[in-house]
């Protein structure tokens, strides 16, 4: 069960104070725009391991992340489930123009978002010309990464899996302002595993492997990258 549902953004500090606004499809907006796409909004805050929503659900919602990871997947017909990304702040969830959603997506770690209903953000956003050009560019870079995945998933080796997965989630935390050499994984092994298309004992024998040469460094919270140029070599293969 997700801790909080505040009517208003304002309610938990609200836009004014939002660290993720600037990145996020909100950035295009004027102060004034900001208090009318704030009236729209409830905060919730999830719990790890709780839902934002689950696959084939109706669509009544998207979520603009503000904190914290989302895992999100696809169940597949055997049982089996199918990482397809992981949402991090700035991210906006719920876009696709379907009635239900097509994965689910689940709080990695403690996740805070503004939530909107979909109706209400849709009528706000037409008439908006400007955050609709944004939107756009988002679902450009959603498609991006879907197409990363896909790449992902075919004729690479394990290591050039886990290299690439390190270096786009690297650039990812520095697009939202937290460039460092160390990148934290807050998901699993297993996680990493399901989203790569490979089984949990690859991915750690890998990271294994790469901290034997000298490429990385296992921190308790993620990895230290030591040696970029080597996970580019192997990220380009």
């Amino acid at each position: 069960m997700d801790k909080t549902d505040c009517r208003h953004g304002r309610g938990l500090n609200g836009c004014d104070d939002c660290k993720v606004r600037l990145f996020s499809v909100c950035g295009v907006l004027e102060p004034a725009e900001l208090d009318e796409l704030d009236q729209l909004s409830h905060v919730k805050i999830f719990a790890p391991k709780t839902m934002l929503f689950d696959q084939d659900a109706l669509a009544g919602s998207v979520f603009n992340v503000t904190e914290g990871i989302v895992r999100l997947y696809k169940s597949l017909p055997d049982g089996r489930r199918q990482i397809v990304g992981f949402a991090l702040p700035g991210d906006f969830l719920g876009l696709a123009l379907m009635d239900r959603y097509g994965m689910a997506a689940e709080a990695v770690t403690q996740v805070k978002v503004c939530r909107f209903a979909r109706p209400a953000f849709v009528t706000y956003v037409d008439g908006k010309p400007h955050l609709l050009r944004r939107l756009h560019e988002f679902a450009g870079h959603e498609l991006s990464l879907a197409q990363d995945q896909m790449l992902l998933l075919g004729r690479r080796t394990a290591e050039e899996k886990v290299a690439a997965f390190l270096l786009n989630l690297q650039t990812r935390y520095g697009r939202i302002g937290a460039t460092s050499v160390t990148v934290p994984l807050p998901m699993s092994r297993q996680d990493i595993a399901d989203y790569l298309g490979l089984t949990i004992e690859t991915v750690s024998r890998t990271l294994t492997k790469l901290a034997k040469e000298k490429v990385l460094v296992v921190v308790p919270d993620g990895v230290r990258l030591l040696s970029v140029e080597r996970l580019d070599q192997l990220a380009a293969a």
